[in-house]
């Protein structure tokens, strides 16, 4: 157990760790205000199972791991991998950046380095992913599993569509936020936003790249099975 962790302030573990802030709004723990406070000093305050709350933030530092070769791996274990790492994952981000922009631009609205229009734009791609994930586990993903893979042209055009929207949907994000640069005198919620922007960029294009260049390729050119 990375006892570490606990020396650190509420404030800095927001902005280094993806998800923190996700953790501590569930367990009450006040990084902004509060942010000067040790984790340690933190979870006293509340009473929290010290090593509960541990292995929750250590959960979210292994998420950063990825080194299978998904070219090669079982077509089953990489649609495991993306619904697992990336589809549930986005829904956990969402919902909590969009209410650390919310909270953002309710304080800081009359700043000029503000990202105003970041919450809907956030609320817009929740609602697009939700649609777009929701025909991949429903329609895309059960007819790769039943070796219908050469036979989804069509769904398949109508995916990597969508994922130029969702990449344009980024740039804009991108643009909002000076790509993802927090004013210097940025309080701790606004660097923890940021942080949690940059941790869902990253997720959310290496998660189009491993269906637009890995999945959908195989899918549409499988290899052929030696004959026994």
């Amino acid at each position: 157990m990375n006892h570490t962790l606990l020396q650190q302030s509420l404030g800095n573990i927001a902005g280094e760790i993806p998800g923190a802030t996700r953790i501590f709004h569930v367990h009450k723990l006040d990084f902004c205000c509060a942010g000067h406070l040790s984790l340690s000093e933190a979870v006293a305050q509340r009473g929290i199972d010290v090593d509960a709350i541990l292995a929750e933030l250590q959960a979210l530092e292994s998420l950063n791991s990825d080194e299978v070769d998904w070219r090669v791996a079982p077509e089953a274990e990489l649609i495991g991998h993306i619904l697992t790492r990336y589809h549930a994952r986005h829904r956990e981000q969402l919902p909590e950046l969009i209410r650390l922009a919310q909270r953002v631009e309710q304080v800081h609205g009359d700043r000029n380095d503000c990202p105003a229009g970041l919450t809907d734009l956030l609320r817009y791609l929740l609602q697009e992913l939700e649609s777009h994930m929701l025909k991949e586990e429903q329609i895309l993903f059960p007819a790769l599993l039943d070796g219908l893979g050469p036979k989804t042209a069509a769904p398949i055009s109508v995916m990597r569509m969508e994922h130029e929207h969702h990449s344009e949907a980024l740039q804009r994000l991108l643009e909002l936020t000076r790509q993802i640069t927090p004013p210097e005198d940025a309080c701790n919620t606004w660097r923890a936003l940021y942080r949690g922007l940059d941790e869902f960029v990253r997720d959310l294009m290496q998660h189009i790249h491993l269906e637009n260049n890995v999945l959908f390729i195989n899918a549409l050119n499988p290899t052929p099975r030696p004959t026994v």
